[in-house]
């Protein structure tokens, strides 16, 4: 199960994925650090017999300070503006910057279901062959699609972690987004967002199709024909 949502399946992922791991070893590191000087130090100076307490002077207590607290603080300081630039760039190239895309996808969360309007065989959407479909969305390998994403009702959350992607859908609102298939077969889409006594028979198939497979699916209409308003 595990390696199964380890999977990166977008063309953002990985650097989605190389951002967390450099929060995490950079908090592991001090985490460490911090607790092996703790211990180290009530281990150094642990009560021992015929040895009485030791006092410092000011400048000692100065130069212990600023060895021990400030030279830390310092490069702790340099770590975050690591983190920050490397959370900017990411945030910008996923939810700020949006690339060329070749196709356009509506998503409708509602309680508790998850509507897809796809651009049929004409790569457009809202014509006479748009096909609609629930809890079941088709997207082509390699290709970049433009998302639009609205709820009917309450706050829900579209989620696929193969993407590492994650949007809330607020009532009102038509939030626009994107993302890249790299990986092909079928997979989980989560609402992540607790919207009510549903939330947790709101999951959704996203099928990431070669162009071969996509094309069947679009030739065949038995495959989408029940959903078809």
């Amino acid at each position: 199960m595990l390696e199964h949502y380890m999977k990166q399946g977008s063309s953002y992922a990985s650097h989605i994925d190389g951002l967390v791991w450099m929060i995490f070893l950079m908090v592991g590191f001090w985490f460490l650090f911090a607790e092996g000087m703790f211990f180290w130090l009530l281990w150094r100076y642990r009560k021992k017999p015929g040895e009485k307490a030791a006092y410092f002077d000011e400048h000692a207590e100065h130069k212990i300070k600023y060895n021990w607290v400030e030279i830390p603080h310092r490069l702790i300081l340099v770590c975050d503006v690591a983190l920050i630039v490397g959370a900017i760039s990411v945030w910008t190239e996923v939810k700020i910057s949006m690339p060329q895309t070749d196709e356009t996808v509506r998503i409708t969360a509602q309680q508790w279901a998850w509507t897809f309007q796809h651009a049929g065989p004409d790569g457009e959407l809202d014509t006479m062959d748009d096909i609609t479909t629930v809890d079941e969305l088709h997207v082509q390998l390699g290709k970049t699609y433009k998302f639009e994403l609205a709820s009917k009702d309450v706050i829900h959350s579209f989620s696929v972690p193969l993407f590492r992607l994650k949007q809330d859908a607020i009532p009102g609102r038509v939030i626009t987004g994107w993302f890249k298939p790299t990986l092909a077969g079928e997979f989980d889409v989560q609402c992540t967002e607790i919207c009510g006594i549903g939330h947790g028979i709101m999951p959704a198939k996203l099928h990431v199709d070669t162009p071969e497979e996509y094309a069947a699916w679009l030739a065949n209409p038995s495959h989408y024909l029940a959903y078809h308003y």
